[in-house]
């Protein structure tokens, strides 16, 4: 057995330890000099035990038990091999001894722990663990398999693998090991690729000027000769189909197309092939920005090209779509410079598009214009949007106590199909039409499954954030049962003296029962009680929820994106309202502006009608009607610029201004005023996996360049995390982790003046290396063996072969040394508290009587003859001790006499003197 500090470096501890110790029985008073030394040297004990306990002491044990970690590569690039480093590991298995323990680990770019230490001889069949396969992190798992070895007692690591790592070093991990005594061995793995074909490399220049010859250039790698087809995307059309000829090895192959329209070029490149083993290495993606006239998307449910063809006679390209066509990821609007949303409904568009177009806007500077009409602002449902909130100005309208008194039930559907995210944004979407209510406006809501549930009674509404809470809490469950729960919310209604009232119904399912709902509707039609209906999912009855809306004079909507709900029930709530429309004609007032003056500075036309809204505190309003509401106002949103215009673009809320002659001028500068403006690239990017990492490498021939800040979002509009540090004058990198994929690169610099310039640009992460064509790496893993004092293994039962050092256990024993402190320190508290003679004397006290006790228990037995002697002699001692006893206690009396007469002599002597004092 023996003894090893884990921090021996901490027992420097001691020196500021004595320095404190000294100090303290200086500055010790009021304590005899014997209390003040034990006080300091218990102290002393107490610091010595605690400095000990933290340097981590553990007790060495030798023993013959061997313990043997078998860690595999389970990566991609391993694929095929499992069967085989099983039936080694198993092979290796019988051949341990009784006590040997063995575990199993594998490792791809995580670790995991397939079968834990055991003595058994039984082997997992299979590798179970989730671990990601596209990586190959060999020093993590060798780090994991280090830790999990008992007691820090050392052992062996077998390494199954190719030697191929893309992230982490396993010689770091290799020294690792021999700090804590830890052998690494290996056997040598061979990839079983099979056939495979793999596009390493595809480019595209990554910035074109509109009418441009682009060249493609696509490298192929492949290991065996094959037919193949070439499919080029743009944007995600086809562009270019080819069949070509693969040979084994490297194949060189180049395409052209010309850059026909400004914007962002996506370009993708993929190869197929028959026997071809990874479909993940068969594509790359490149980004081109090309460069030209400005293009502009318009969005509207209306399939009138008037507001286009304006746009176009200036001289924009324009695409016009229907809001159903709005692109799902971010590159498809990084082609604009500005979006126009043209009378468009929340309920038409989901909150995912809605915050890809502020993705744009925020962060790459695309421009943003909302025109007015029925189906915008808050009548639109935009209340709490993405859209709502890159906007200039916000839904809720001013002056809310002139509303008429309104009353409004939610009814929704509870039952055990509405678990997960729908019921969240259904629960979501009643939330936020608590927020649009006023105070003293009536709110219910009734969930149902089976049976109605009344989660919130049909009253004035007190406490608008009680109530929010009450919905978020209804949980899912049950079936669905609707005549019931309309019932319910018809029956509260209709007592309710009240302007206007109304009922939303959400469900996704069929009722259980087919009552009579006409017969409801009528009985709530008699107090001006209408009902809207929304379909949740293709299993909901739309024909029985479109005839109630229909019957009840509301609106019925079929959701098939969920993120819709709850636009669906701010624009619902906003309805009842019916007081965003302002319809008194009117002349806006003109505010000053310098970049709209000229286009005012003869006076407006006069205006029919437009949406209420409320300005926001940072907006420039331009416009604005005689209540003070905006008509026209604008601001910046992160790096873009975005309008809203609160009457129509049709004429019929515009009136007199589409027969302006400034119409035209005026609706190109709505779009004109949000156009970014952006700098020639100053940077050339360059992309490569480095270490599991992806490395960004930003670079300009001008040093003088001020100083950047950047973004990158991916394609579905995710905020990537980045580090940046700056290699040289004019050179940067960027670190993110590697996840394959399209990502858009903003840099924002300002120049020496304070001047802001705006660069954009993309750029595609490659799938991981771990699915290159390359060939084994074995001399990397006898590099790290050798470190620990390691080798190949060439025979199963080397495993468990005798360690170059004797197995051993370590046992840490800090938390014994810091009990034993606690100990000492207690009675350092006795001590100064009690001393340290009454201390001692009550131990004598009480370890005397008991020792006598214990000598008394602890006379062994003898035999007869010895029992006898020891009885005479015991006799013996006992006359002795007592003729001890009697001669101390005469020699005790005698002085006590003594002193006694002594005492009576010197008290009579002294009172005689006293007497003799007083007589003079």
């Amino acid at each position: 057995m023996g003894l090893e500090l884990k921090y021996p470096f901490l027992l420097l501890l001691l020196i500021p330890a004595g320095v404190v110790l000294f100090l303290f029985l200086k500055q010790m008073k009021g304590f005899k000099q014997a209390n003040k030394l034990w006080i300091t040297c218990i102290r002393g004990i107490v610091f010595t035990l605690l400095i000990l306990s933290l340097a981590t002491p553990q007790l060495v044990f030798k023993t013959d038990e061997r313990n043997v970690v078998f860690l595999a590569d389970s990566s991609a690039s391993m694929v095929g091999t499992e069967d085989e480093i099983l039936s080694w590991i198993e092979k290796s298995v019988q051949s341990k001894k009784e006590k040997d323990a063995f575990a199993i680990l594998s490792l791809g770019k995580n670790a995991a722990i397939e079968q834990s230490f055991q003595v058994d001889k039984d082997v997992i069949q299979e590798f179970s663990s989730n671990i990601n396969r596209y990586d190959t992190n060999l020093e993590q798992g060798i780090q994991l398999g280090g830790s999990i070895f008992p007691n820090d007692s050392n052992g062996r690591i077998v390494l199954f693998s190719d030697g191929n790592q893309t992230s982490g070093n396993i010689l770091d991990a290799a020294r690792f090991l021999k700090q804590r005594g830890i052998i690494l061995d290996y056997v040598p793995i061979s990839r079983h690729f099979g056939q495979d074909m793999a596009i390493t490399e595809f480019s595209v220049p990554s910035s074109l000027y509109e009418g441009e010859k682009v060249i493609l250039t696509m490298k192929v790698e492949s290991n065996y000769a094959a037919d193949s087809k070439v499919r080029i995307t743009l944007n995600d059309e086809e562009i270019i189909e080819k069949n070509v000829q693969i040979k084994e090895g490297t194949n060189l192959l180049t395409f052209s197309h010309e850059a026909s329209e400004t914007g962002f070029y996506v370009y993708k490149g993929e190869i197929l092939a028959k026997g071809d083993t990874f479909a993940e290495n068969n594509y790359l993606q490149a980004i081109s920005n090309v460069k030209g006239t400005p293009k502009v998307l318009v969005v509207q449910t209306e399939q009138e090209e008037f507001i286009s063809q304006i746009l176009q006679s200036s001289g924009l390209i324009v695409d016009q779509i229907t809001p159903e066509q709005l692109p799902t990821s971010l590159s498809n609007y990084l082609r604009y410079q500005s979006i126009l949303f043209n009378n468009v409904s929340a309920t038409d568009i989901g909150e995912k598009k809605m915050k890809l177009i502020s993705q744009a806007v925020k962060d790459f500077g695309t421009g943003f214009v909302m025109a007015g009409g029925e189906n915008s602002y808050g009548l639109g449902g935009y209340f709490k949007t993405p859209i709502e909130e890159l906007l200039p100005v916000e839904m809720e309208v001013k002056g809310k106590q002139e509303l008429p008194s309104l009353g409004l039930i939610i009814v929704l559907d509870r039952s055990g199909s509405m678990e997960g995210e729908k019921l969240s944004l259904a629960k979501e979407a009643a939330a936020r039409s608590v927020e649009l209510l006023r105070d003293k406006d009536t709110l219910g809501f009734i969930a149902f499954d089976d049976r109605p549930w009344e989660i919130i009674e049909a009253t004035p509404i007190q406490n608008k954030e009680e109530a929010i809470e009450k919905i978020r809490s209804v949980p899912a469950g049950g079936g669905t049962e609707i005549y019931s729960a309309l019932e319910a919310a018809f029956n509260k209604l209709i007592p309710l003296k009240l302007q206007r009232k109304h009922i939303i119904l959400l469900t996704d399912g069929q009722s259980a029962t087919n009552n009579d709902y006409h017969a409801l509707i009528d009985k709530g039609k008699e107090t001006n009680i209408t009902l809207s209906t929304v379909a949740l999912g293709q299993d909901a009855d739309k024909l029985l929820l479109e005839d109630l809306a229909e019957y009840g004079s509301g609106r019925f909507y079929d959701v098939v994106d969920d993120s819709v709900i709850p636009s669906i029930l701010s624009r619902e709530t906003a309805v009842l309202t019916r007081t965003y429309i302002v319809d008194d004609p009117f002349y806006p007032n003109i505010h000053p502006n310098v970049d709209w003056n000229s286009l005012f500075k003869d006076g407006v036309p006069e205006m029919n009608a437009y949406i209420a809204v409320t300005p926001k505190a940072t907006a420039q309003t331009i416009l604005s009607s005689e209540k003070e509401d905006p008509i026209l106002a604008e601001w910046q949103f992160g790096l873009g610029r975005t309008i809203a215009y609160t009457s129509d673009l049709s004429g019929k809320w515009a009136g007199n201004w589409a027969k302006w002659e400034q119409w035209p001028q005026f609706i190109n500068q709505l779009i004109s005023r949000t156009l970014p403006s952006y700098s020639s690239e100053p940077y050339t990017v360059h992309v490569e996996n480095r270490n599991g990492q992806t490395v960004i490498q930003l670079e300009s021939s001008n040093s003088d360049l001020g100083p950047i800040e950047t973004a990158v979002v991916s394609q579905s509009g995710e905020q990537i995390d980045t580090s940046m540090r700056i290699m040289a004058p004019g050179k940067y990198e960027l670190v993110m982790d590697h996840d394959p994929g399209m990502y858009f690169l903003r840099i924002k610099q300002y120049s020496d003046e304070g001047e802001e310039r705006l660069y954009k640009t993309g750029y595609t992460v490659p799938y991981s290396d771990e699915l290159l064509l390359k060939g084994n790496n074995f001399s990397l893993l006898k590099e790290a063996a050798s470190i620990t004092g390691g080798q190949q293994l060439t025979k199963e039962r080397m495993a468990f072969d005798d360690l170059p050092h004797y197995p051993v256990k370590k046992q840490p024993i800090s938390t014994w040394l810091l009990f034993i402190a606690f100990l000492f320190f207690f009675l350092e508290i006795a001590i100064r508290r009690f001393g340290l003679f009454p201390i001692a004397s009550w131990a004598r006290k009480y370890v005397k009587p008991r020792q006598e006790v214990r000598m008394e228990i602890e006379i062994p037995k003898i035999n007869k003859s010895e029992q006898t002697n020891k009885r005479v002699a015991k006799k013996t001692l006992e006359k002795d001790h007592q003729q001890k006893q009697d001669h101390h206690k005469k020699k005790s009396t005698n002085k006590t006499e003594n002193i006694s007469k002594q005492n009576l002599e010197d008290s009579m002597k002294r009172l005689l003197e006293a007497k003799k004092r007083s007589n003079r």
